[in-house]
């Protein structure tokens, strides 16, 4: 499993509130998060992003509420990984259930800018940024996460096992 793009950074104490705006909350339409995730930070955000790209951030990522719609914006606006220093305990949990991968390494995160291409192996934890020739290591998924992203989600993952 690896995912390769462009990276969207921003910084630390990214909010679930500034992932996805309360005011967007009264749906369940993915493609409709979408189309608001980041926005009152980076109204440019969604005409940038295309399919694939990858998500830095700093410390203590995801924090705030404990709604699902966050990591679901983004994972829908067509991001494959987040990198982040750290990531607030509730946000880690429901991306990994909703299949978003995400990777907790400092260094990666200090060190890639905005608009650098990066590559990631789920596999090794490896990443690398290819604009810059640097590889950092973040601890790699154990077995049973990477089948939940290869499922698309927990109960994905729940029903391939008892088919």
């Amino acid at each position: 499993m690896n995912a390769k793009g462009i990276v969207h950074k921003y910084g630390n104490n990214i909010d679930t509130d500034v992932i996805i705006p309360a005011r967007y909350l009264n749906t369940a339409d993915h493609s409709e998060l979408a189309k608001h995730c980041m926005e009152d930070i980076d109204t440019e955000f969604v005409n940038k992003v295309n399919k694939g790209d990858i998500m830095v951030g700093g410390a203590n990522f995801g924090c705030g509420s404990s709604r699902e719609h966050a990591p679901i914006a983004i994972k829908a606006s067509g991001i494959d990984c987040v990198i982040a220093k750290s990531f607030a305990r509730i946000f880690y949990r429901n991306a990994i259930n909703i299949g978003l991968a995400i990777l907790e390494c400092p260094e990666a995160s200090e060190k890639i800018e905005n608009g650098d291409t990066v590559s990631v192996d789920f596999d090794t934890g490896v990443i690398t940024n290819e604009t810059k020739g640097e590889q950092y290591q973040a601890q790699p998924f154990p077995e049973f996460i990477k089948e939940i992203i290869r499922a698309n989600g927990l109960l994905n993952s729940i029903k391939n096992r008892q088919n």
